[in-house]
């Protein structure tokens, strides 16, 4: 399943569903928020598989707890929000409240509930990675070439369909992530694509922030 294929299928409506019934937020932000989110995760994990040691932990991790049956089971969220929280520490580190500032302003999901939000969408990108590494037999020395496959497989399948809004935000999204790499993930996906320096890489749609006002704006 590709990237795209899991926040446009059945999983992506199914998580975006709950979360609006439990936060009161709109799917269609829940969504782009998805859209958004999943690929930030995705690179900072593809960075920090680079170290062997995080490797190895992020490749026992999947092995012990992310087996990807919450795709195919999404009454789990709630019960694994709090192991949300703890994935989203490790991943981001001391940038997680900068990551979540920047996707608030972004989304214009408030403060107080993009952290609860994304906490209950880390397990799905979690579970998305695991089933990925099982169906392609990838070890921890492997992890960082699925990663950075995973995001170089929905830029290539973003640009090739119909254009959509969804579509437009994974385009931006996995392009800024891509060329003209910094190294930071975050410099590179929210600096540029969601506006935060927007001086080079401005995108032809105006940054997300456009994309997401034709979103929300029917």
């Amino acid at each position: 399943m590709s990237l795209i294929d899991l926040l446009t299928g059945n999983t992506g409506n199914q998580v975006a569903e709950q979360a609006e019934s439990k936060f009161g937020i709109s799917k269609n932000q829940i969504i782009a928020l998805l859209a958004v989110a999943t690929p930030l995760v995705i690179s900072y994990l593809r960075n920090k598989s680079q170290d062997a040691k995080e490797a190895e932990a992020l490749n026992n991790a999947l092995d012990k707890d992310h087996d990807g049956s919450i795709l195919d089971d999404t009454s789990q969220l709630d019960n694994r929000q709090d192991e949300g929280g703890s994935i989203l520490s490790h991943v981001f580190g001391n940038q997680k409240n900068t990551v979540e500032n920047q996707l608030s302003q972004n989304t214009g999901i408030s403060i107080d509930k993009i952290g609860p939000i994304l906490a209950m969408l880390a397990p799905v990108i979690m579970g998305y990675i695991g089933k990925e590494k099982q169906q392609n037999n990838v070890g921890a020395g492997g992890l960082g070439d699925l990663l950075g496959g995973i995001l170089g497989g929905a830029q290539n399948q973003a640009q090739q369909q119909q254009s959509s809004p969804l579509n437009d935000i994974l385009g931006s999204v996995l392009g800024g992530g891509q060329s003209q790499s910094s190294g930071n993930p975050l410099n590179d996906i929210l600096g540029s694509v969601l506006g935060g320096g927007g001086q080079q890489q401005k995108q032809q749609q105006g940054g997300l922030g456009d994309i997401l006002g034709g979103l929300f704006g029917k």
